[in-house]
């Protein structure tokens, strides 16, 4: 096979530059001596912010592939990609004060460049035309994640996190490279065009489906494959478990619906009604067991696969407006969640590791701000007017409706109100819950604060502007 260079640099010139971002964090790591690890950084945050402004937009307009079509480019896909640079770009601004701490500041570059690789993985699987290439875009987001959740390893039962998610990760693996091997022994191919003509709907094919769907189910979270979530939550740094639930949850969703798009949209009635029956397991399931969690990370565990959930409610569409209400839902949840995460890092570095519910009672009377920040990510995620998470989920919703699923829509409206109630929990306790010995004041480092604002302006301005859904909505459909 011929390769076209002039195609490659065209097509994967996101790819390319965020390599050339690993290696520059890899050979500085090696490089710098203890002196110039105290501005790691903030030369990774410029890093970043500089690869954000090179691909934020996306170029070229029309789509292409390359090696044979195992990689394919396309607009909406550098949207998505840019969206999950912004979310690694916040989570490396609040690590600062968790990266300083003696026992981790050594591993800096650790972090660094194992977190840039399961971002590359992500790219590699939003680009993939060929199972090939996807499973080894998911096996490159995965495998460091594994070494990320147990990098405090001595501390808040990490190790034993890590073990339960690479173990989860290869059991999984393992179904999805079963069913993938079905799909090639009945279509007599890998790629997704070339397979999605062969699609007929056979036992052997629906089998290698529910496969191919319990792989990615365990990347989303979804129930029944969540089984892992609260305990990697909440053994996982901080940082990481905001990584983990926002950014590979994220590109997880995304690329299951292009592959459930683009290779089994013949036997969509299926997949739809496998959809249906695990979309109101996971955002029943885990609303039920959210409130019922003392430890705030296990909290926000079941929440992340409730939502998981609601995105899920976009993928059953099986429409262009459904990709769009998607990307539209996972960029307003990433700023929410991202935001509850900064402020739980935040004050578990400051208050020498508190993460229970009722550490938080009286968090208003010391430290107003995070209490605030905290209250606005929480109603957003709520789905609370006027707030942005009201407006993606009513596009989900929309979404689902349009398509026909009206019972499914009304189960997952009552669920928003099981799920309003827990997350006034978090403020009830905050402003209302007498404490007294409050976690003391203290003042976040700077990292922190600037990525706060950055994930408040999306929580309240998002939403209204108008010209964000639009313009999402102009690439998916140039798709």
């Amino acid at each position: 096979m011929e390769i076209d260079f002039s195609g490659v640099f065209t097509y994967m010139h996101t790819e390319i530059s965020l390599v050339a971002v690993i290696v520059i964090a890899f050979l500085y790591d090696l490089a710098a001596g203890s002196r110039g690890r105290q501005i790691f950084h903030p030369l990774m945050c410029i890093l970043m912010l500089l690869f954000i402004a090179a691909n934020i937009v996306p170029f070229p307009e029309e789509e292409g592939e390359i090696f044979g079509g195992m990689f394919i480019y396309s607009p909406v896909y550098g949207i998505v990609k840019s969206i999950l640079a912004i979310g690694t770009l916040i989570v490396f601004l609040q690590s600062d004060s968790w990266l300083s701490r003696a026992d981790t500041s050594f591993k800096r570059g650790e972090f660094y460049v194992l977190t840039l690789s399961t971002l590359l993985g992500m790219y590699f699987m939003i680009s993939a035309g060929h199972f090939l290439m996807f499973f080894i875009g998911m096996e490159l987001a995965t495998v460091p994640m594994a070494c990320l959740v147990a990098l405090d390893k001595y501390r808040n039962n990490a190790a034993e996190a890590g073990a339960k998610f690479i173990l989860s990760a290869l059991f999984s693996s393992g179904l999805m490279l079963y069913g993938i091997s079905f799909f090639y022994g009945t279509t007599g191919t890998l790629y997704f065009n070339d397979m999605a003509s062969r699609i007929d709907g056979s036992a052997l094919q629906i089998l290698s489906l529910v496969f191919f769907f319990a792989g990615l189910g365990f990347k989303i979270s979804l129930v029944p494959f969540h089984l892992w979530t609260a305990d990697t939550y909440q053994g996982a740094p901080t940082n990481v478990t905001s990584y983990l639930s926002v950014i590979s949850k994220g590109a997880a969703a995304f690329t299951l619906m292009v592959v459930l798009f683009k290779v089994f949209a013949e036997i969509a009635e299926q997949w739809q009604l496998l959809l249906y029956i695990i979309i109101i397991l996971s955002i029943t399931v885990a609303n039920l067991f959210a409130i019922r969690q003392k430890d705030i990370k296990r909290f926000f565990a079941f929440s992340s696969i409730s939502q998981a959930g609601y995105i899920m409610l976009a993928v059953i569409s099986g429409t262009q407006y459904g990709m769009t209400s998607l990307i539209f839902y996972v960029l307003i949840y990433m700023a929410a969640n991202l935001a509850a995460f900064g402020v739980i890092s935040s004050i578990e570095q400051h208050s020498g590791g508190k993460v229970g519910i009722d550490d938080y009672n009286g968090l208003y009377r010391t430290n107003p701000k995070l209490a605030i920040t905290m209250t606005l990510a929480l109603f957003s995620l709520g789905g609370i007017p006027p707030f942005a998470g009201f407006f993606s989920k009513f596009f989900i919703f929309a979404s689902a409706f349009e398509a026909g699923f009206h019972v499914l829509v009304l189960i997952a409206l009552l669920n928003t109100i099981i799920a309003l109630y827990y997350y006034l929990l978090i403020v009830k306790a905050m402003f209302i819950i007498p404490n007294d010995t409050p976690i003391a004041a203290f003042r976040s480092d700077t990292g922190t604060r600037i990525s706060l604002v950055l994930c408040l302006a999306g929580v309240l301005v998002i939403g209204l502007v108008s010209s964000v859904f639009d313009s999402i909505n102009l690439f998916t459909f140039g798709m």
